[in-house]
């Protein structure tokens, strides 16, 4: 990969606080590294994919964005933070994994500005507004849950045979935490099985549908998430792939790809 110098942007972060220690902002300005490959892909894109398209759905905008990352390598663990280290205000478009590419695209399609995106990247990927690894959205269901929210959890209304299902996040099979710091949240979590998903499922997703791959596993709520594209070669899985043979942002056929898992979740984007 290659590295480029970064550049430090004095950004205003408006309206988010960042726990002591925590690297990125302070009060209501910060420090925020972007590479020279990152701001020119975010100056690129909202001069050509948001601001022009303003008008457009939601949908139609997040398709626009995030077609922009096509090719984009796959990395996992972009992110810096922990419970134990400061979590930093990652933004490095060299690297996604399947969370952070719909952090940044769903951030971008909301921005006319860089300082716009940085700071809805802060709304987007943590709730309060706080910058710490406590409120980091680690789970899919966080963006439907936690404030601010993301998105609305239109997966029962997209299907009746939707099933509902109580969840102890981040508790495992054996009683422990999978992250000790962050406690666990009891919660609803509704998913359409993989056997079920047909044309009337089809039928009843939009572009740019937020699209979670739920797993019956203990603690988890989905274990890969990517958005639903129409194409005119038919419905795509516009995804982060951590699979051997892409390792980078693709569209899989979406019927392929879904019938084969345990489920799905769906939020749309509000």
């Amino acid at each position: 990969m290659r590295k480029t110098t970064p550049l430090i942007l004095t950004l205003a972060l408006i309206g988010f606080t960042a726990k002591s220690g925590a690297s990125g902002a302070s009060g209501a300005s910060g420090v925020v590294e972007l590479d020279n490959y990152t701001l020119t892909k975010i100056d690129h894109i909202i001069e050509t994919q948001v601001a022009p398209e303003k008008n457009k759905s939601k949908g139609e905008i997040i398709k626009n964005v995030s077609a922009n990352f096509l090719g984009a390598p796959y990395v996992a663990h972009m992110l810096i933070g922990s419970s134990t280290s400061p979590e930093k205000l990652v933004v490095d478009f060299r690297g996604l994994d399947c969370f952070t590419y719909l952090d940044y695209v769903e951030a971008l399609r909301k921005s006319y500005t860089p300082s716009d995106f940085v700071n809805n990247i802060v709304r987007t990927r943590y709730w309060n507004n706080e910058v710490s690894y406590a409120h980091r959205r680690h789970f899919f269901t966080d963006w439907s849950h936690e404030q601010p929210l993301n998105a609305k959890d239109v997966t029962a209304e997209v299907d009746i045979n939707a099933v509902t299902v109580t969840k102890i996040l981040n508790r495992k099979s054996d009683g422990g935490e999978f992250e000790p710091s962050l406690g666990t949240i009891k919660r609803n979590v509704t998913y359409i099985p993989g056997r079920l998903i047909g044309n009337t499922v089809i039928d009843h997703l939009k572009t740019g549908d937020y699209i979670g791959i739920y797993t019956p596993a203990d603690g988890l709520d989905v274990t890969h998430a990517g958005i639903f594209i129409a194409t005119e070669q038919g419905p795509m899985f516009r995804n982060a792939s951590s699979r051997s043979m892409n390792k980078k942002v693709v569209d899989s056929p979406f019927m392929d790809y879904v019938k084969k898992t345990p489920g799905i979740i769906i939020l749309r984007a509000i």
